[in-house]
């Protein structure tokens, strides 16, 4: 019998492991218009099952009512933001999430600026990375102007302190203290059924990292 490392593959053809990077992206999710999913609110809890697919949800805030930004003729926004841990790039990345937004109903090239949507899912951060491109810039240009986005953003963060979270969302945590929910009638939290919202975790809690 011939000895077993007679068949063993010399070292330089065996595949090499290498780790996987992981990148916690925040995604803000909002929906006016009902979809193939349902309602607002059913189409924000659909789409964050979905993202799932894309990694593992390591945080959700709750759930906003919101007042349009931009153009007021349109009904209020149901708003929320994602912490996602990620090993897809931020350029793949933004190709599932406009993926995902076509299967709720949306067309971004039909839409009004600013106007009503079945879905929208930004990328607010990327970990620290900072990208300006056409189609893509990060940190997103215009997240520190919106209530709706920040709100939710500092709740998530708030929530654990020593979490693993890009440095901008740290130093909104540090400088948006007076910016919270229900102060007027633009920001206002939603008690939902269906919508699970869940502290952020660290990546070793969420199997990664």
């Amino acid at each position: 019998m011939l000895a077993d490392w007679a068949f063993a593959e010399p070292a330089e053809a065996r595949p090499q492991r290498t780790l996987k990077v992981m990148h916690t992206a925040c995604i803000g999710i909002g929906s006016n218009l009902a979809s193939p999913a349902g309602d607002p609110e059913s189409t924000l809890a659909a789409a964050a099952v979905r993202l799932e697919t894309l990694g593992s949800v390591v945080g959700r805030s709750s759930l906003y009512s919101t007042e349009p930004v931009g153009f007021a003729d349109q009904p209020r926004f149901l708003n929320a933001v994602i912490a996602l841990r990620t090993e897809l790039d931020a350029h793949s990345l933004l190709l599932e999430l406009l993926r995902i937004e076509k299967e709720f109903g949306r067309d971004r090239s039909a839409g009004v600026r600013n106007g009503p949507r079945t879905l929208d899912l930004d990328i607010l951060v990327y970990g620290d990375e900072r990208i300006s491109e056409p189609g893509l810039e990060i940190p997103h240009p215009r997240m520190e102007e919106r209530d709706f986005v920040v709100i939710p953003l500092v709740e998530l963060a708030s929530n654990d302190r020593t979490a693993d979270m890009p440095e901008i969302v740290r130093k909104l945590l540090r400088t948006s203290p007076g910016r919270s929910p229900g102060q007027s009638y633009a920001v206002v939290p939603v008690q939902s059924a269906i919508w699970r919202a869940c502290p952020l975790r660290d990546a070793d809690a969420s199997g990664h990292g």
